[in-house]
């Protein structure tokens, strides 16, 4: 299986072992990085065009990512 860019591991390379504990410990911060996660492998499969979509579809799952993105950078300097 080939490397999904833009997991959060890494997009947060030095919150590897704090992302792990938050998803363990924190009902919400796990939900957001399941639906980022969710999201992300969306992309990823139209950016590789294994699955279509319109650049309006591909827009919206863009900005999603990144208030998901914002929110688990918010609870893991605040955490």
């Amino acid at each position: 299986m080939s490397h999904t860019p833009h997991e959060l591991a890494d997009e947060f390379p030095e919150h590897v072992e704090r992302l792990h504990d938050l998803k363990v410990s924190n009902a919400h911060f796990a939900r957001l990085a399941e639906e980022y996660h969710k999201v992300n492998r969306e992309i990823h499969r139209i950016e590789t065009e294994v699955e279509p979509a319109t650049d309006e579809r591909t827009t919206e799952l863009r900005k999603r990512r990144l208030e998901l993105k914002d929110e688990v950078n918010a609870m893991l300097v605040t955490a």
